[in-house]
C-alpha cells in the first residue's frame, strides 16, 4: 500500500523541546518522513495506514497542544492568548508584590495574599501544570516542569504558614505568582520575536492569498486564487499579483518579480512567456492560461522547500538538543541536592534551603538551547530567500561556512551560456542548409544551454526541415538521434578533433558531416567573484566537459589558474574530481547541466543557477533563482554569519546556565530575580537571531 502524506496544524508548540516531544511521540507510532516545525505550527508524516490517524491525532493532544484545521482561520479562545493569562495575572500580582510600600494595611493579612495569589495560581496550574505532566508522559521533561515545582512548593509552603498561622516568615505567596507572571510575560515575548523568525516564509504565503479574474463565458468570475483550476483563462491587470503560474496568451506586461529572485529591475513579458504565481504586474495587462495550480506552482514548492530546510537540523545542534533531553532532570536532582545540603548540611533552615531551591529550578532555561539553532535558522535562511537564494536544508549552512573549494562548471555558470555559431565547416559534398536543419532538429530536443542557443541562432536562417523520429542526449558527450528514414546522428563534442577551433562535430551514420565552432562571452561579475573567493581564503576550481585550450582560455581570462582547471570530463570523471577535493576539504560544486548533477549530489553542496535544468535543480543543495553569480557570495555571507550566531546562542544559552544554577544554588539569588532573568534568557537568543536580518556582511 502506498504510503500518504498527512499534514496536520497544531498550535501551543513554542520551542524545540516542544517539536521533539511530537516527533518522539510519531517515531514511537512507527511514521516515517516526520517534519515538525514548533514556529509554524506544522506537524508532517507519511503513513502507510491512514486508520490510525485519530489515534495519532489523540496522543499529540494528549501531549497539551492542540490540532485545528485552517491556522490561518484559526481564532483562539480569550483565555487561551499568552497575552490574556499574562494580564489577568499582573492584575493580581502587582498588589501582592506592592504590599509593602502600599498604604494599604489589609494587604499584609494572610488570608488576603492567600486570595490574590489564588487566581494566578490557578493559572499556572492551568498554563504550565498541564504542559509539564505532558512532557513527563511524552518523556522528554520540559521547562514548565521546573516552573510548575518552583511555584507550587513556594505556594504550599505559604499555605502551611497561613493554615497553621506560623507567622509572616511562611507568607511566600508574592514569590510564586510574580514567578508564574514574569515566566508568562517571557513567553509573550518569545511567542512574538519567534514568529519574527518565520517572517519570510509568511511573507511568502501572503503572496498565495489572492484573488484571480477567470474570464467565463465572455464575462469575468473573481475568485480565490486556490480555486483556480489547470487550464483557466485568467485576466491579470496593472497592479494585480499574478495568482498561479502560467502562460500570456495576449498582451504584454512589466513583472515584478523580485520576491522569487530578489532582483528589484522589472521584467518584459510578452506572448508566450511563462509568468509565476505571487510576482506583481507593474504595467500593462495580460490574459493568461493557468498550467500550474495549487501546490504545483513555483512559489509553493518553494515555500515547502523552504518549511523543510528549517527543520533540517545542522549537526551542531545535536549537542544541545542531548543536552536539552536529559536538562530538566538533572536541574531537579541539584535542586534538591540544594535543598539538601542548605538544610541538614547547612542549617540555613527550612524557608532558606526552601528557596534556594526554588530559585535553581525558576532561573534555569532548558528552552534557550533549544531555540539557540533554530531560531538563527529560520531568520538566516529567510534573509537568503529575500536575496534570491534558495537553501533546501538548514544543515547545508554548517557545511558551507567551512569550505575550502568551491568547484564551477564553465558553460552557462562562469559564461552567460548565450552561444553564437562562429564558423560551420561542412565536410566535402554536405549541404550547409540540410547541416542547418539537422543541428536545428538534433538540438531542438535538448535543455542543455548550447542547444537552446543554437536553436535560437538558426531559427532564422535557411535551412532544410528534418523530422526526427526519436533523440536523446548522453551526459557530457552530446545528442544521438535518428530520423524518419533511419539515418543516425551524432551531435557533440569529439575529443579526437585535432583543430579546437572547432568545439562540435555532426556525423551522419558515422561519418563526419561538418564540424562547428561556437563561443560564448563570461559573465562580467565572474572575474570579481572569482577575486573575492580568493580573499576570503577559498580557492576556485574549474571543472567542465569543455575543450582544454578554450578552458584555459576562460581561467587565464578570471583569474583561475592552470593547475585547478580540469577540462574535457565527462560525468563519471567529474565525480572523481570532486571525491579528491572533498578529501581534502569542505567542497562546493556550482553547475546549471543534466551532466552537472551526479557531481551536484557528490559535492559537500551543490549550487544550481535557476535557468539550469529541472535535473540539476533538484540535484542541489541550493538554488540561485537569480544568474547572479554575485548570490554565491552573498551566500557564503549568510552562511557564515548565520553559522557564528548559533554559535554565539548556544554560548550564550550554557554559559547563563553554567553561571546561573550555581549562583541560585549558593543563596545569592531570590526566586523572583530568578524568574525575571530566566524569562528573558529566551528572547536575548532569539533577538541575536533575530540581527541576522539586518546584519550587514
Amino acid at each position: 500500500m502506498a504510503e500518504q502524506l498527512i499534514e496536520l496544524n497544531v498550535t501551543g508548540m513554542h520551542c524545540n523541546n516542544c517539536a521533539l516531544s511530537v516527533h518522539k511521540l510519531l517515531e514511537k507510532r512507527g511514521l516515517h518522513n516526520i517534519l515538525v516545525d514548533f514556529a509554524s505550527e506544522e506537524v508532517k508524516f507519511s503513513t502507510a495506514d491512514s486508520s490510525q490517524l485519530p489515534e495519532i491525532k489523540k496522543g499529540i493532544e494528549s501531549l497539551g497542544f492542540k490540532i485545528i484545521d485552517d491556522i490561518s482561520l484559526h481564532q483562539p479562545a480569550f483565555y487561551e492568548k499568552i497575552e490574556n493569562k499574562f494580564f489577568f495575572c499582573a492584575l493580581f500580582t502587582a498588589p501582592l508584590l506592592l504590599h509593602m510600600v502600599l498604604p494599604w494595611h489589609f494587604l499584609h493579612l494572610p488570608t488576603v495574599q492567600l486570595l490574590l495569589c489564588l487566581p494566578v495560581f490557578i493559572v499556572g496550574c492551568l498554563h504550565f501544570g498541564k504542559s509539564a505532566f505532558s512532557s513527563i508522559k511524552a518523556g522528554l521533561p520540559n521547562m514548565d516542569v521546573l516552573i510548575f515545582i518552583g511555584s507550587t512548593s513556594a505556594f504550599a509552603y505559604s499555605l502551611t504558614g497561613t493554615l497553621q498561622h506560623l507567622g509572616a516568615n511562611y507568607q511566600f505567596y508574592e514569590t510564586c505568582a510574580t514567578i508564574i507572571t514574569l515566566v508568562l510575560l517571557g513567553n509573550v515575548f518569545e511567542k512574538r520575536s519567534v514568529h519574527q523568525t518565520t517572517s519570510a516564509v509568511k511573507d511568502l504565503i501572503k503572496f498565495q492569498q489572492v484573488n484571480a479574474n477567470r474570464v467565463v463565458n465572455g464575462g469575468i468570475e473573481v475568485i480565490s486564487a486556490k480555486d483556480v483550476r489547470p487550464g483557466d483563462t485568467l485576466l491579470v491587470n496593472r497592479g494585480d499579483k499574478i495568482p498561479v503560474d502560467g502562460e500570456i496568451l495576449s498582451g504584454s506586461a512589466s513583472v515584478d518579480e523580485a520576491m522569487l529572485t530578489g532582483e528589484s529591475l522589472p521584467v518584459e513579458k510578452e506572448k508566450y512567456d511563462k509568468v509565476i504565481g505571487g510576482t506583481i504586474l507593474l504595467n500593462g495587462n495580460i490574459h493568461m492560461l493557468a498550467t500550474k495550480v495549487g501546490s504545483n506552482t513555483i512559489l509553493s514548492q518553494i515555500i515547502d522547500l523552504m518549511k523543510k530546510a528549517q527543520a533540517a537540523k545542522p549537526p551542531i545542534q545535536k549537542l544541545g538538543d542531548k543536552i536539552a533531553s536529559i536538562f530538566v532532570p538533572a536541574v531537579l536532582a541539584i535542586a534538591l541536592l540544594t535543598f539538601i545540603l542548605t538544610y541538614y548540611v547547612g542549617h540555613a533552615g527550612l524557608q532558606h534551603a526552601l528557596m534556594n531551591a526554588i530559585a535553581v529550578m525558576v532561573i534555569s532555561c532548558p528552552c534557550a538551547m533549544g531555540l539557540a539553532t533554530p531560531t538563527a535558522v529560520m531568520v538566516g535562511l529567510g534573509r537568503a530567500a529575500k536575496n534570491g537564494i534558495l537553501i533546501k536544508g538548514g544543515d547545508t549552512i554548517e557545511a558551507v561556512a567551512y569550505t575550502k573549494y568551491v568547484v564551477f562548471d564553465k558553460t552557462g555558470t562562469l559564461t552567460t551560456g548565450k552561444f553564437h555559431i562562429n564558423e560551420i565547416k561542412p565536410e566535402t559534398g554536405a549541404d550547409i542548409e540540410q547541416i542547418r536543419g539537422i543541428i536545428f532538429a538534433i538540438e531542438e530536443r535538448s535543455n542543455h544551454p548550447i542547444a537552446r542557443s543554437l536553436v535560437n541562432g538558426l531559427k532564422n536562417l535557411p535551412r532544410q526541415k528534418i523530422i526526427l523520429k526519436v533523440a536523446r542526449e548522453e551526459r557530457g558527450l552530446g545528442m544521438r538521434a535518428e530520423d524518419v528514414d533511419g539515418n543516425n546522428y551524432f551531435l557533440g563534442t569529439a575529443k579526437h578533433n585535432k583543430d579546437d577551433h572547432f568545439n562540435l562535430s555532426l556525423y551522419k551514420n558515422q561519418q563526419l558531416l561538418a564540424q562547428i565552432a561556437i563561443d560564448d562571452e563570461i559573465k562580467p561579475e565572474t572575474i570579481a567573484l572569482i577575486a573575492q573567493l580568493k580573499k576570503m581564503g577559498i580557492r576556485p576550481i574549474l571543472l567542465s566537459g569543455d575543450k582544454k585550450d578554450r578552458c584555459l582560455k576562460v581561467a587565464e581570462a578570471i583569474g583561475i589558474k592552470d593547475k585547478d582547471v580540469h577540462a574535457e570530463k565527462l560525468p563519471d570523471e567529474k565525480l572523481k574530481a570532486i571525491d579528491i577535493y572533498k578529501q581534502k576539504g569542505k567542497t562546493i560544486m556550482i553547475g546549471d547541466g543534466i551532466n552537472d548533477a551526479p557531481a551536484l549530489v557528490k559535492a559537500d553542496v551543490g549550487i544550481s543557477m535557476n535557468d539550469a535544468s529541472h535535473v540539476a535543480i533538484q540535484s542541489a543543495s541550493v538554488v540561485l533563482l537569480n544568474t547572479d553569480l554575485q548570490s554565491v557570495i552573498k551566500f557564503l555571507q549568510i552562511s557564515q554569519h548565520t553559522l557564528l550566531t548559533i554559535k554565539q546562542n548556544l554560548f550564550w544559552a550554557f554559559a547563563y546556565n553554567l553561571i546561573a544554577i550555581p549562583v541560585a544554588a549558593l543563596g545569592f539569588l531570590n526566586p523572583m530575580v530568578g524568574a525575571f532573568t530566566m524569562a528573558f534568557s529566551d528572547v536575548v537568543v532569539i533577538g541575536n537571531s533575530l540581527r541576522l536580518k539586518i546584519k550587514k556582511f
